[in-house]
């Protein structure tokens, strides 16, 4: 690597294999997908990886320090950082996952998600600027700011939607009127968990614990993760209990 502003020094140039064990998976020693790390220690891996590995264990897979004795998925977060340097770094991987997740779905014959969809374009459009078919500045400004009303508007409903049943599982807190939502795949435990609180007028969302098929969830856990881990693709729609955290009961 050269040193900005500094002519004299030479560029170094690093061999991909020499950060190989930075940037893979140690359970499946390929390149991380979906990186997931653990809080507790900072080791990440693929989050397939991890979720699988701690349906049978509470400790780290590299360090063995204990994540949490009971609920360890809950201390694991999606690391975006890192997958954007892998993909950054690695020729053709994200292309190659796009696909894989696209083909997924229609070999399922389901339709393919907003949020792939919305990769597929913007990889396109990438390829196309490196491959110098460029629009004029002057046309992209324009198209761009034709467009930007259309996707402050779209609040999240081009996404992959998920039918939920909210129902209460404690005596102390109230059902929902309206138990029944629809949202968004990318939505996460926490938003449900604000919606809950505004809905029940609690003093805070942090009283809450959501679970399904009696598994405490993750406040981070996108709902088309709990979709495919915890409800295995069951029939619709996704059914999930609130009740007051157990400290408060």
């Amino acid at each position: 690597m050269a040193v900005l502003g500094n002519p004299d020094m030479l560029t170094r140039k690093i061999k991909l294999c020499h950060i190989n064990a930075h940037i893979t998976c140690r359970l499946c020693e390929g390149y991380l997908i979906d990186a997931t790390t653990v809080t507790e220690c900072l080791h990440t891996f693929c989050r397939s990886c991890l979720v699988k590995y701690l349906e049978e264990n509470n400790t780290c897979p590299t360090c063995r320090i204990v994540i949490h004795q009971s609920h360890p998925l809950q201390y694991i977060g999606h690391d975006r950082t890192m997958q954007d340097i892998v993909y950054k770094l690695v020729p053709g991987l994200q292309e190659a996952e796009i696909k894989k997740q696209r083909d997924f779905y229609q070999k399922l014959g389901m339709e393919v998600p907003g949020d792939i969809k919305g990769e597929l374009c913007n990889m396109k459009t990438h390829l196309d600027q490196r491959n110098g078919d460029t629009k004029s500045e002057d046309t992209a400004n324009k198209e761009a700011g034709e467009e930007k009303p259309e996707e402050d508007n779209d609040y999240h409903r081009s996404d992959e939607q998920v039918s939920i049943c909210l129902e209460c599982n404690s005596s102390k807190l109230r059902g929902l009127k309206r138990k029944w939502i629809r949202c968004s795949a990318q939505a996460t435990v926490l938003h449900l968990k604000k919606f809950i609180a505004k809905k029940l007028n609690l003093t805070s969302f942090n009283e809450l614990d959501i679970l399904c098929n009696e598994e405490i969830l993750g406040k981070d856990h996108t709902l088309k993760f709990v979709v495919v881990t915890r409800w295995r693709f069951k029939k619709s729609p996704l059914l999930l209990h609130y009740r007051p955290k157990m400290d408060l009961l």
